[in-house]
């Protein structure tokens, strides 16, 4: 879908993403984001027909270049460490590095008020970061710590949360704090 939309369209779609990390989805109307990027109400429409289209393209297209920000998670050349460090580092620079929450964290928090398909858009998000969480913990067979072996849910709790304390209270330190534990639970 990303390489597919352009032009206005991934304006919109840019405004409103931007719009819904910084304050949810009903903080998005199509009046605001056509004075966004400059152009008329209903042609924020004709690309996207309801508000509920527009939420799903949203999260599809954020899932999409998230997921592949992280690369393949079974590159035999690296350690489940290297990976998780990468998922680490893609969570530091969606939030802390852009000052905003990670988009599925806004509406995960909101998804039972949530349009369905922009709720079921959220929850294909959290499969597929589970998924590849998951094929990048696969050699850290053995590896183990008070907590008992790393897993998927853990790491992706940790980090949901760490990045809403951090921008929150302005202290990026608990970030950086919460990665180093994760990383020295798969040293």
């Amino acid at each position: 879908m990303t390489d597919e939309i352009r032009g206005k369209a991934a304006e919109i779609l840019d405004a409103a993403e931007r719009r819904i990390r910084c304050g949810g989805f009903d903080s998005v109307s199509f009046r605001d984001l056509a004075a966004d990027v400059g152009i008329k109400s209903a042609s924020v429409h004709y690309h996207f027909p309801q508000k509920a289209d527009l939420g799903e393209a949203v999260v599809e297209r954020y899932g999409e270049r998230f997921i592949a920000a992280l690369g393949d998670p079974d590159d035999p050349k690296e350690s489940a460490r290297t990976r998780i460090k990468r998922l680490c580092e893609a969570y530091r620079i969606s939030t802390l590095d852009q000052g905003m929450i990670c988009l599925c964290s806004v509406l995960g928090s909101a998804t039972l008020e949530l349009p369905p398909q922009v709720s079921r858009a959220v929850v294909r998000f959290f499969h597929r970061l589970m998924e590849w969480t998951d094929r990048a913990l696969e050699d850290a067979d053995g590896v183990t710590s008070a907590l008992g072996p790393p897993s998927a849910g853990h790491i992706i709790a940790s980090l949901q949360g760490t990045v809403i304390l951090a921008l929150t209270l302005e202290k990026p330190s608990l970030f950086a704090e919460t990665q180093e534990r994760l990383l020295r639970d798969l040293a």
